[in-house]
């Protein structure tokens, strides 16, 4: 059990927000599990419990947290999507622990892939020491500008040093490949989850984007009639296995992914995905500007006005957001129409999915807002799918 804030997402500051989390580092990933005080956790998490979050390191960015919070015993972990958050423990010797844990994790993905790592632009981990008696020495920091093992450093001897120094960099910076040749060459691919919806769909010239697309199509044919379809989590490890790929831009020699080959054979490995990359993406489906008119909406007495209110909020949206949240709605429906088998009813599927496309920009105390209210509308959006959404 670890403290644990988010203060960063996607680059965009947050609010400090603290509360208690079971935090499992498991082969590349951290994951997040919201325990009820009465839980005991066995195993990786608590019983029948599914993960509220997690976190792939790979290109992350380690440090001590001293300087954004006044808490003992604090680390900063940044993500190279650009999220950040704080773990926070009050016994020393346990955040020593995950220190050096989570250094040793990073340090390794590093080793593994330097090249990719260090053109998205993350570097290596800054490793920042922690105390004089620690008994693991940290790597000393190196120079800004110069050579390993010589002389040359920057000092700020004089006024004019640091134009010569910020003129340096210019003329670096300035020598830089551009993005597209990196890209073309194959040295830099961009990543699918964590990456925005409308510019993952601009790159793949649609306004769904293809991965996505392929679970859907992949739960259609063999995932309807399965018992707790979206409801049963997958294997965690396999799941961030099948991220890994779709971020390299792995295929098979017919130049695609293939789920059904016998690697992907659980579907809830496919719809732990899919609901993986809804809840990576920077915004949220429905963006968060739109929750307090919609639920205002819901709360309209008349029926004819609550999904004319509704429909009006939905065509407001940007068209990826709309023509994505028309896929999934539509592929739900579908699933919805085998509940006799898989239990899978509009009430369970709002459950599910509510939290995710319907996520407050801030998190916020009321429970309302996380669970209750989200559920409600995603539960009306299917049961009146053909009157919000009547195009074919």
């Amino acid at each position: 059990m670890l403290n644990k804030t988010k203060i960063a997402e996607g680059g965009r500051k947050l609010r400090k927000n603290w509360g208690s989390s079971w935090v499992v580092l498991a082969g590349n990933s951290l994951v997040f599990y919201k325990v009820p005080p009465a839980s005991i956790p066995t195993g990786w998490g608590p019983a029948g419990s599914r993960p509220e979050s997690s976190v792939d390191l790979r290109g992350a960015a380690l440090a001590h947290g001293k300087h954004l919070s006044s808490r003992p015993n604090v680390l900063h972990v940044r993500t190279v999507p650009g999220h950040e958050f704080l773990l926070q423990s009050d016994d020393e010797t346990e955040f020593r622990a995950w220190h050096r844990a989570l250094r040793d994790v990073i340090n390794r993905l590093e080793r593994e892939n330097p090249l990719e790592l260090r053109l998205s632009g993350s570097g290596p981990a800054e490793l920042e020491e922690l105390s004089q008696g620690e008994e693991d020495e940290e790597p000393e920091p190196k120079p800004l500008l110069g050579f390993r093992g010589g002389s040359r450093r920057i000092s700020c001897r004089g006024p004019e040093e640091p134009n010569r120094v910020r003129n340096k960099l210019k003329k670096l910076i300035a020598k830089r490949p551009p993005l597209q040749s990196l890209q073309e060459r194959g040295l830099l691919r961009d990543q699918v989850f964590g990456c925005h919806l409308e510019s993952l769909c601009k790159r793949e010239g649609s306004t769904v984007p293809n991965f996505f697309r392929l679970c859907i199509d992949t739960v259609d044919k063999r995932g309807l009639d399965v018992d707790g379809i979206y409801r049963v989590s997958g294997n965690l490890a396999i799941i961030q296995k099948l991220r890994f790929l779709v971020d390299r831009g792995r295929r098979n020699r017919k130049g695609r992914l293939d789920l059904d080959s016998a690697e992907w054979d659980d579907i809830h490995v496919v719809t732990g995905a899919l609901k993986l990359f809804l809840r990576e993406l920077p915004q949220p489906l429905v963006p968060p500007s739109l929750l307090p008119p919609l639920r205002e909406a819901l709360a309209l007495p008349e029926s004819s006005q609550r999904l004319s209110r509704v429909q009006e909020l939905i065509g407001s949206m940007p068209k990826p957001n709309q023509d994505t949240l028309r896929c999934l709605l539509e592929h739900l429906c579908r699933v919805i129409a085998h509940a006799d088998k898989n239990r899978m009813t509009p009430h369970n599927l709002g459950i599910v999915f509510g939290p995710t496309l319907l996520r407050p920009e801030q998190e916020t105390s009321d429970p309302a807002a996380h669970v209750f209210y989200p559920g409600q509308l995603v539960q009306l959006l299917l049961n009146d799918f053909t009157s919000l959404f009547p195009n074919p």
